[in-house]
């Protein structure tokens, strides 16, 4: 049975960056983030008697290597759950550039395990299909429940999941993408969450983290634009100094970012 699906990226307000378990994908920290209905993956999965092995295309290219291994080792958990043994033709697109920023790995792994599972025959709970999702790509098990969601960082793997806060129409607030440059990132973030532990201010990020989660959920719930924003905003330069401050250093900002972060300052004043 070929199943297609279509699953969104997201946008965190509050970011994770480093991991407590790195096989398992369990954060170091919760995060709160929204769904981007705009910005998504249709991926399509059909389990073949006939194939000699996994046959991945993403947009229009057929996909080897490390990124079809990542891709065929999620697969094989499916397989393992549903008891089957056939190789799948796994078609995907997305409708945003991939590897730039949008997390294209939240919504790819988020489709790849709603179809696959589909499938395969499977019917699992929404919270089982984030716990698989993370197991593919962390910020994936974001994209599975809708609206607004909180993933919750957990001690093991069953319970590091995500769920709804609140739903889409709660609150109707715009994220507006620019994409300043389609090139791949030169290191990836699952190369780069490896490396956080390594920024002298990676420890007082995190001890930081449960207050600004408790925050963002007020605000949230308060629907505080002002307070949200500024949290927002202050959690994103957080995070990129960590990234910068890393052992190698990781700088995902281009100079047209900043340009644009202090137009956007202008343009409040």
């Amino acid at each position: 049975m070929k199943v297609i699906v279509r699953a969104p990226s997201n946008i965190a307000f509050i970011k994770y960056w480093g991991k407590k378990n790195e096989k398992l994908r369990i954060p170091a920290n919760s995060s709160i983030s929204m769904n981007l209905s705009d910005a998504y993956t249709e991926t399509s999965v059909e389990f073949k008697k006939i194939l000699s092995d996994d046959l991945v295309i993403i947009d229009g290219k057929k996909i080897d290597g490390k990124e079809k291994e990542r891709i065929s080792r999620h697969l094989n958990l499916i397989r393992k759950m549903a008891r089957i043994n056939f190789f799948a033709e796994v078609l995907s697109k997305n409708n945003f550039p991939k590897g730039a920023g949008i997390a294209s790995s939240a919504s790819g792994f988020a489709a790849l395990t709603l179809a696959g599972v589909k499938a395969a025959g499977l019917n699992l709970s929404e919270k089982e299909l984030s716990v698989l999702a993370r197991l593919g790509s962390g910020s994936a098990c974001r994209s599975i429940p809708d609206g607004f969601v909180e993933w919750k960082k957990g001690s093991k793997s069953s319970d590091s999941y995500a769920y709804s806060l609140k739903s889409p129409e709660y609150w109707d607030i715009r994220d507006i993408i620019v994409v300043v440059g389609e090139k791949s990132k030169k290191v990836g973030s699952t190369e780069g969450h490896k490396e956080a532990t390594s920024s002298p201010f990676y420890k007082a990020r995190i001890s930081e983290m449960d207050k600004k989660i408790a925050d963002i959920k007020l605000a949230l719930k308060n629907k505080d634009f002002t307070k949200f924003g500024r949290i927002v905003e202050e959690e994103a330069i957080n995070m990129h100094t960590v990234m910068m401050t890393s052992k190698p250093p990781l700088f995902y900002w281009l100079p047209k970012t900043l340009e644009i972060m202090q137009s956007i300052t202008t343009w409040r004043e």
